[in-house]
């Protein structure tokens, strides 16, 4: 990084900078020489009073495309400010899977009147995108998709391209069609510039490429683009009909998305949540999580409250209970991590289950041998009392092998009923390895020096 790099201020101190000295020309120049996903980017990073000021100074006819870049909470803060024709003003001219996306945040009274404004053609176009559930192939497509017939030669291939002057942005190939619109294969544009002008699409082309069907979740969706180091992929239905295509672009959002979604989840949060929202608010939607987290907490509790007369008597367990409950945590969520990971990656299946249950009680038990033998030892010469080393090391042993069982379990049991284990997997594994190890530690304790 150079020294005049090292001492530029970010966007966002200079947007900052110029709102607070009063500089509303700087200010409007600045934002609008932005792109819109880094306009959005930067409307998040601040409270909601200076949003309601940055927004004004928006160019109305790239609104929609920073509508469209936003999370989903701050974009209907947005427009819940906006009167109708502006409104309608932002959408125009939008792409029809964007269009797809912000017409369900729009309120309802607002739709028709969008849609009257839109020509025929377009109408059509935006209904048969939203005809497919949201989060899917469907929704992720648009319908700018160039086809040709295998039939013809390249240098035909060429005028066409031509005398249409443009091609849709991040056009890598085109779609092979026959005269029902069934999608055959596709054509690299490399190799229609670079191969013999007199051969037909279908000697150049490539049918092994398969489409997507459009109800392909839009997860499954990016991990094809990633597997296949795909630019752009065709939607096709079940009988073989082309309906459009996916482009990189869009599936990088969904990526973002669902890395979001896997760090937030992990605290009980929405990926759309807004870092400046209201306090109420925020307070708000986190109690219930809380709430759920303090439920668990009291059924360790009560384990503990089992074995009262124990801990009186024998004060050292006590003093050992939380090393056993936090290292049996910490095993379970690095477990826990790993089986979650392979899900969204795909590699974690009901048949591969049982490997990866043996292996992680194996490595749970070979650290636990040497973790616990340790805690033992140590113990044991701190109490001068070696059954306490002893009890510690068993209660180590049978919590870290309950830590990987839930880990691999939980998230797959969840995941069956139908459950994020991204989003209840945590809860659930520390009520084990707390209810367990405290179970343990104490139950062992009662039977041995009591």
């Amino acid at each position: 990084m150079t020294e005049a790099q090292q001492h530029k201020p970010s966007r966002l101190a200079a947007l900052r900078s110029a709102l607070e000295q009063g500089s509303l020309r700087h200010g409007h120049r600045l934002i609008n020489s932005l792109h819109p996903a880094e306009i959005a980017s930067l409307i998040e990073s601040l409270p909601p009073a200076r949003r309601e000021i940055v927004w004004e100074f928006v160019d109305p006819e790239i609104e929609g495309d920073v509508l469209i870049e936003l999370n989903e909470e701050v974009r209907a803060e947005l427009i819940g400010g906006m009167d109708a024709e502006e409104l309608i003003a932002a959408t125009e001219g939008m792409e029809v899977d964007d269009l797809a996306d912000l017409i369900g945040d729009l309120p309802e009274t607002l739709n028709e009147r969008v849609l009257h404004s839109m020509d025929a053609q377009d109408r059509e176009r935006l209904n048969a995108v939203m005809q497919f559930e949201e989060d899917s192939a469907g929704r992720l497509m648009n319908l700018d998709a160039v086809t040709v017939r295998a039939d013809v030669t390249l240098e035909v291939v060429l005028r066409y391209l031509r005398m249409r002057g443009e091609l849709p942005a991040r056009t890598d190939q085109l779609f092979v069609v026959n005269r029902h619109d069934r999608y055959r294969g596709a054509v690299d544009i490399t190799r229609l510039l670079t191969e013999d002008p007199e051969k037909t699409v279908g000697e150049v082309m490539d049918s092994s490429i398969e489409g997507i069907p459009p109800e392909t979740p839009a997860g499954e969706v990016a991990k094809l683009f990633e597997d296949r180091d795909l630019v752009s992929a065709a939607v096709v239905t079940h009988d073989g009909t082309l309906l459009g295509r996916i482009t990189i672009d869009d599936v990088v959002d969904v990526i973002r998305e669902e890395a979001d979604h896997s760090v937030m989840s992990m605290a009980g949060l929405g990926e759309d949540q807004d870092m400046f929202a209201g306090v109420v608010t925020s307070a708000r939607r986190r109690a219930v999580w809380l709430s759920v987290n303090l439920c668990t907490a009291f059924l360790a509790a009560n384990v503990v409250g089992l074995f009262e007369a124990t801990i009186e008597k024998v004060v050292a367990l006590a003093v050992l209970m939380p090393i056993v409950a936090s290292m049996g945590g910490i095993a379970g969520s690095q477990t826990l991590v790993l089986i979650i990971r392979g899900i969204a990656l795909g590699q974690v299946e009901q048949t591969n289950a049982r490997w990866l249950l043996v292996r992680e009680i194996s490595v749970g038990l070979l650290n636990g041998v040497g973790v616990a033998s340790m805690v033992g030892l140590a113990a044991g010469i701190w109490f001068e009392a070696w059954t306490i080393g002893v009890i510690i090391f068993a209660a180590l042993m049978i919590n870290l092998t309950a830590a990987a069982l839930a880990g691999v379990g939980v998230p797959l049991i969840l995941k069956r009923l139908g459950i994020d284990p991204a989003l209840a997997g945590g809860v659930v594994l520390t009520t084990v390895t707390d209810t367990v190890g405290f179970a343990s530690l104490l139950g062992l304790g009662t039977l041995f020096l009591t």
